[in-house]
């Protein structure tokens, strides 16, 4: 199985260049959203953690946002308890799809988590600064300041970058994208068969 990593700045498009794997694709923050609506544990456990922040079940992210807010230290705390969950969703992900050729990880904290293990494929999304402010402004749960407390648990770019095996330049024109993606599809399983 080769395990690929798509790592990138917030809003380069990392979530729509794995999907044009058109393979099996873990979304961790899919599944974050999913851990709030449905896991009472999880909820039980932010709440003992955040009493003022956190209210009824389920999660609402708007009380989570408001934590991390406040105080930086109150994403640490969210992150301990969440990570691990996410850990075993992706964990178990690996074993429902162990006989797939690829499978593909969109995982912000992919690089900087104890998940990673060096046996990933690591593909690092390049986009424009300009770009990616335009297309962040457009989203419905955009928060400048919520970005910039995210972004300082993330390794910088740079290292992400050198970490990388691979690097696909973002323009956010669809052909451009697909295209890319397929011949970077291509490639990975050349280099693995020779390797093998």
């Amino acid at each position: 199985m080769i395990k690929i990593g798509i790592v990138g700045d917030i809003g380069s498009g990392k979530s729509y260049v794995a999907r044009q794997f058109k393979c099996s694709v873990f979304d961790a923050d899919l599944e974050v959203s999913k851990i709030y609506k449905k896991s009472r544990i999880c909820h039980k456990k932010l709440k003992d953690k955040l009493p003022n922040y956190i209210s009824s079940f389920p999660t609402k992210k708007k009380e989570i946002s408001r934590a991390i807010l406040d105080n930086s230290k109150n994403l640490k705390k969210i992150t301990k308890v969440v990570h691990p969950i996410v850990r075993k969703k992706m964990n178990s992900f690996i074993k429902k799809n162990k006989n797939k050729k690829i499978v593909v990880f969109d995982v912000p904290l992919l690089l900087e988590n104890k998940i990673y293990k060096g046996d990933y494929v690591i593909i690092f999304v390049d986009a424009k600064k300009k770009e990616i402010q335009k297309r962040l402004k457009k989203r419905l749960n955009y928060n400048p300041k919520i970005l910039n407390k995210l972004k300082k648990i993330q390794l910088s770019l740079e290292i992400k970058k050198k970490k990388s095996n691979y690097l696909i330049n973002n323009n956010f024109k669809e052909s451009n994208i697909k295209k890319s993606v397929k011949l970077l599809k291509k490639k990975i399983l050349k280099n693995e068969r020779s390797s093998s």
